[in-house]
């Protein structure tokens, strides 16, 4: 019919520069109101970063998530959806802190991180390594078993092991600094890629 657009039209009309530039600009409006509303329980955003694309998540409490690329972001933040709450929303502004302390740290200006984590994604024992983990100081490294004694469970090595590989907060919480006894990598959330660049990154600095 004259004077109907047709799907494609409408792609086609969507996918136009000035069209696209007003999206964004209804969604950054939409994340504004929404998050001054108070509607917001899980803000998400990404940032480009030496070892890729980064997820970073945040609650009230603080951030609860870092997530590489490797990890499929849309399915980090279903699983978010599912575990804390399904008002999860792309709100940069209250990731503005991490994201800055994050690129200081890549840049060699930052050796400790300064902010609030919700580690409710962990319970129990992992929970209790992962909180000990920002212990070892930046440009070190520690054996899973000796993480296994710092935290008084000197035979829990392979638990250990799992703390770290289901660490919700890579970099942050810096489970990239413990290796296996004999020294070599063990396993990394992001890739072994990524963990030699980050133990290259600190121990440059």
């Amino acid at each position: 019919m004259s004077g109907t657009r047709t799907g494609d039209d409408l792609t086609t009309l969507l996918s136009t520069p000035q069209d696209a530039a007003v999206l964004e600009r209804l969604h950054r409006r939409l994340e504004a109101d929404a998050d001054d509303a108070g509607l917001v329980d899980v803000a998400y955003t990404t940032v480009d970063s030496p070892v890729g694309p980064l997820l970073l998540a945040a609650t009230p409490k603080g951030l609860v998530r870092v997530a590489y690329a490797s990890e499929d972001h849309d399915r980090v933040l279903d699983t978010l959806g599912h575990k804390l709450s399904p008002r999860v929303l792309r709100a940069p502004r209250r990731l503005d802190t991490a994201a800055r302390e994050l690129d200081e740290y890549f840049t060699r200006r930052r050796r400790t991180f300064d902010l609030p984590l919700d580690l409710s994604l962990s319970k129990g024992f992992r929970q209790t390594v992962q909180r000990h983990l920002p212990k070892i100081a930046y440009g070190h490294t520690r054996s899973y078993r000796q993480v296994a004694e710092l935290v008084g469970n000197p035979k829990a090595v392979r638990a250990v092991g799992t703390a770290c590989a289901t660490n919700p907060l890579p970099v942050v919480v810096p489970c990239h600094r413990v290796l296996r006894t004999d020294g070599t990598l063990g396993g990394y959330i992001g890739g072994l890629d990524a963990k030699t660049a980050l133990l290259a990154l600190e121990s440059a600095a």
